[in-house]
């Protein structure tokens, strides 16, 4: 895992580039890679790629970065993993390929020089990497299937510029910092900001699945190589040829296949052990395949002591009978509170999730580790959010005036009025009518966060509405109207907003700042392909019944059927407490009673950021 960036000058009257300037955005990801830094430069000065190294596949100088093909033709610099690199390597050492070291890098610029662009399709992992074609005089750049990991780029004046983080972009002190109202509006819409979207004007990010070409000419080409709709339709076609026996067999040993490649390292691998079934079942499986005890990290609170919130027990439970080495981390409220500052200070977009990735991250890093595994992605394969009930519910309900559409607008009207000017009526639920009426609009419902009609109290209307014109370019590819089953529906909006936009996002930027490698075995392409059509057609059971049968001892009963619970942090008590936190009572809109803690946070934590007062109300 590590932190790229480059720079690629392409117009003849761009100036060369400037290696202070390479140099300063890639050391502002210093965290991303502690273990080494590189950087390289064309002799003609118009290309520049840099690195920061976290070692955890070849540790020795042959893994180091940017790292070069021997006749000099290819440069890469790359962030990731690619779990089956063994294979790509002994498919093309029968090709006649010789390698020098057994890095997952010098695999990727052998299967360039191959296969080309092609060379995507062939791998599984989480990457994020750019290749420098000398020979086609051309950049190339690509993102893992799922967007696991990062890309952001901009383009202006006749030079391109990437990084790993935007800040990292920020820092190389050449790019204007306006702000993007497509950005900040999806932003409150729901709690992240959706891609290719950051919050500022001239800095977007890759789309996940997706390739970038540009060329000397300043010629920029984006692809879609990997679309979650077609492979969620796909495995639910194959899915109704497999017998419900067979079915169980094929995705057990899918799950177990995935996490056995996320275990490839040169280092040690620990796990993040909540009291849920996804950490559960990955801790059971990666344990199988170690010869000594596996290391299991849980974040417990001191407040949630013998409460229905406390995962300590049932964790406790569940490292025993799994042999693991477990270590609990105890965490105060207060300790969480004055680390708050810090929180928002390292956050790399905005966003209203990943406290508790923060704390449990933090404490791997004391402990020493590099890489850990996480259940992150189990429920959105298999179905273990209520939204999966709950919405096709809502859009089939047969109500009489769902059929008469000019209640709609009178509805919105009232209901919106009340709950804008008194405070008494959930402002969420303005729209009901309207958005109840298919999948994707009802999703938003549940998901969202402030509803649109609410961001003319939160920000300027013409930044309002000229983000909202621009979020519409995002429509077809977040839709999932293209689905044919209800399930695979929320599977794609669950995986390609919340997910990616938030949860994998969080991931990266969060276990980066403590420079730590977080893996997801149930965020896997291939895993998908296999499983998410007999989760659909309910084949292996319902909801998460297939993850204890991949265990070859059986979890007792208080473990698989323990109630599902999130994690839960008072926001309530910082917001009405902390000073620093406390920018929501300026506006009387947020100071209604039915405005909840996280609609309150997503304002602050904006107000966090430069250029915001002249936005925020």
């Amino acid at each position: 895992m590590c932190g790229i960036n480059g720079i690629f000058a392409y117009a003849d009257q761009a100036p060369t580039v400037d290696i202070l300037e390479l140099e300063r955005t890639r050391d502002a990801m210093l965290a991303r890679g502690p273990d080494g830094f590189g950087s390289w430069h064309s002799k003609d000065g118009r290309i520049g790629l840099g690195h920061r190294r976290l070692a955890i596949i070849e540790l020795s100088e042959l893994g180091a970065q940017p790292m070069h093909t021997s006749d000099g033709q290819l440069s890469i610099t790359f962030n990731g993993e690619i779990y089956n690199h063994n294979d790509l390597r002994k498919q093309l050492e029968t090709k006649g390929f010789v390698f020098r070291s057994h890095s997952d890098t010098e695999v990727l610029l052998n299967l360039y020089q191959d296969c080309g662009t092609e060379m995507v399709k062939q791998l599984r992992g989480m990457f994020a990497f750019a290749l420098w074609d000398n020979s086609n005089k051309k950049l190339f750049i690509a993102r893992d299937p799922y967007g696991i990991k990062p890309v952001y780029y901009s383009n202006g004046s006749g030079v391109f510029r990437f990084a790993s983080q935007v800040k990292a972009l920020l820092a190389s002190n050449k790019i204007d910092d306006s702000i993007n109202p497509a950005g900040l509006v999806s932003f409150l819409l729901w709690g992240s900001v959706s891609e290719p979207f950051t919050l500022y004007e001239n800095i977007q990010i890759l789309p996940a699945g997706h390739i970038l070409e540009i060329d000397i000419f300043g010629e920029q080409k984006i692809h879609q190589y990997w679309n979650i709709n077609d492979a969620i339709n796909n495995a639910c076609e194959l899915a109704e040829r497999i017998s419900s026996d067979k079915a169980i067999e094929l995705s057990t040993l899918a799950i177990r296949d995935s996490v056995k490649a996320h275990m490839i390292a040169d280092v040690p691998i620990g796990t993040f052990l909540s009291a849920g079934l996804d950490s559960a079942s990955i801790t059971g499986i990666a344990q199988k395949l170690l010869d000594q005890p596996l290391t299991s990290l849980t974040l417990a609170f001191d407040e949630f002591k013998g409460s229905s919130l406390d995962e300590v027990p049932i964790a406790c439970d569940i490292a025993k009978a799994l042999a693991v080495q477990h270590q609990i981390i105890t965490a105060r409220m207060e300790d969480v509170e004055k680390e708050l500052s810090i929180f928002c200070e390292a956050m790399d977009q905005p966003t209203i999730d990943g406290l508790n990735t923060w704390f449990i991250s933090k404490a791997a890093k004391t402990a020493g580790m590099k890489v850990v595994l996480s259940g992150l992605g189990g429920d959105e394969m298999l179905g273990g959010y209520a939204t999966f009930q709950n919405i096709p519910s809502i859009v089939k309900n047969p109500l009489f005036y769902k059929k008469k559409p000019f209640l709609d607008k009178l509805y919105f009207k009232v209901h919106s009025f009340f709950a804008s000017n008194t405070g008494y009526l959930d402002p969420n639920k303005s729209d009901y009518l309207s958005m109840s009426k298919n999948i994707n609009t009802a999703y938003q419902l549940k998901k969202g966060l402030f509803m649109p009609w609410e961001l003319e109290h939160i920000i300027d209307r013409e930044i309002l509405k000229e983000g909202l014109d621009r979020l519409k370019q995002t429509i077809s590819f977040e839709s999932a109207d293209d689905i044919d089953s209800d399930f695979g529906k929320i599977v794609a909006l669950e995986s390609k907003k919340y997910m990616r936009n938030q949860l994998l996002r969080d991931t990266d930027w969060i276990g980066m700042a403590h420079s730590l490698e977080i893996r997801v075995p149930l965020v896997d392409h291939i895993l998908l392909s296999s499983v998410v059509g007999l989760s659909a057609t309910g084949k292996i059971g319902s909801k998460k019944d297939i993850l204890p049968r991949t265990q070859s001892i059986p979890f007792s009963d208080h473990i698989v059927n323990r109630t599902k619970t999130g994690f839960t942090i008072p926001i309530w008590r910082w917001l009405n407490n902390s000073k620093e936190f406390s920018a929501w009572k300026k506006n009387k809109y947020l100071c209604h009673d039915n405005i909840n803690a996280n609609k309150r946070w997503a304002y602050c934590v904006l107000e966090q950021w430069r250029g915001m007062n002249d936005i925020l109300k």
